[in-house]
C-alpha cells in the first residue's frame, strides 16, 4: 500500500489568471475541468498524468499573507542563456522578482502573479530529464523525519537523506524531485501550494488515510466541509490531501 503523488495544489484569488502564467510558464495547457484550473502537458486532459506533476491552481477568496510559502516549486534550465531567456520571459507573462535573503546564489528567485515564489535553477545534470518543474522544494526543520514519512507514505523513492535535505522521486525515474531542505524556523501559517496524493486502484483509502494517522500524520480542519478528500498534515505541519478515486 502506498499512495502516488498527482499534481500540485496551488490556492489563488484569480485561479484563471494564475493557471494561465503557470500554462505560459511551463509552456503546458490550462484545462478546466471544474472550479479549478489545472496545467499541464499535453493538449488533452490526462489526470493523473503517468510522469509529470500537474498543478491544480484551485479558487481561494483570501490573498497570500506576506509569509514566504513554506513549498514552492524550481524550474530547470539546461544552460546559463537559457536560464537568462527563461527569466526574462517569465518577468514578461507577470513574475517578479523577490528577495528572500538567498544572497548571492546561482539562481533566480521569482514570484507568480499572486506572491507566489519558486526559483528558475543554473543547468544542473541532475535536472536533466525532469521536465520544466526539477522539484517541488518544501521548507522543514527535520529533513530525516520527512524521508521517514514521505518514504512511507508515498511510492516514490529516497534518493539522498542527511541532515542538510531529503530527496525523493517517482521510482519510474521521471518527473520531478521531491526536496525537503533544512530552513531555520518553525511553519507558522498555512501555505497556498501543497501535495495532493492518490489511492491506487483497488486499494482503500480510509484504509490508506488510517496508515497515514499511523506514520504522524494528523487531521486537519481548512473549513473544507464535506468534501470526499481528506486533509491532512505531516509531522511537521505541512498540509496535504488524500484524495478519492473517481
Amino acid at each position: 500500500m502506498a499512495l502516488r503523488p498527482v499534481h500540485v495544489n496551488l490556492k489563488a484569488l484569480d485561479a484563471a489568471v494564475v493557471g494561465r502564467f503557470w500554462g505560459e510558464a511551463l509552456g503546458w495547457t490550462v484545462f478546466q475541468p471544474g472550479v479549478t484550473a489545472y496545467v499541464g502537458p499535453g493538449e488533452v486532459f490526462v489526470w493523473p498524468d503517468p510522469v509529470v506533476l500537474g498543478i491544480d491552481v484551485v479558487p481561494v477568496p483570501g490573498a497570500k499573507s506576506a509569509v514566504k510559502n513554506r513549498t514552492h516549486l524550481d524550474l530547470a534550465s539546461n544552460s546559463l542563456a537559457h536560464q537568462e531567456e527563461l527569466v526574462a520571459r517569465l518577468k514578461a507573462l507577470g513574475a517578479t522578482a523577490v528577495d528572500v535573503g538567498q544572497g548571492d546564489v546561482p539562481w533566480v528567485v521569482l514570484a507568480d502573479p499572486e506572491g507566489n515564489e519558486f526559483c528558475v535553477l543554473e543547468p544542473r545534470e541532475v535536472y536533466r530529464d525532469t521536465g520544466p518543474i526539477a522539484a517541488v522544494v518544501v521548507d522543514c526543520e527535520e529533513p530525516r523525519e520527512m524521508a521517514r514519512f514521505w518514504g512511507a507514505a508515498t511510492d516514490w523513492t529516497v534518493h539522498e537523506v542527511n541532515d542538510r535535505q531529503a530527496v525523493l522521486r517517482s521510482a519510474s525515474g521521471g518527473g520531478p524531485y521531491l526536496e525537503f531542505l533544512r530552513t531555520p524556523g518553525a511553519k507558522t501559517v498555512p501555505d497556498r501550494v501543497h501535495l495532493d496524493l492518490l489511492p491506487y486502484p483497488g486499494d482503500d483509502k480510509a484504509a490508506e488515510v488510517a496508515r497515514l494517522r499511523a506514520l504522524g500524520a494528523v487531521d486537519l480542519d481548512l473549513g473544507q466541509g464535506d468534501v470526499p478528500w481528506t486533509c491532512l498534515a505531516d509531522p511537521e505541519g505541512h498540509e496535504f490531501c488524500v484524495l478519492a478515486l473517481s
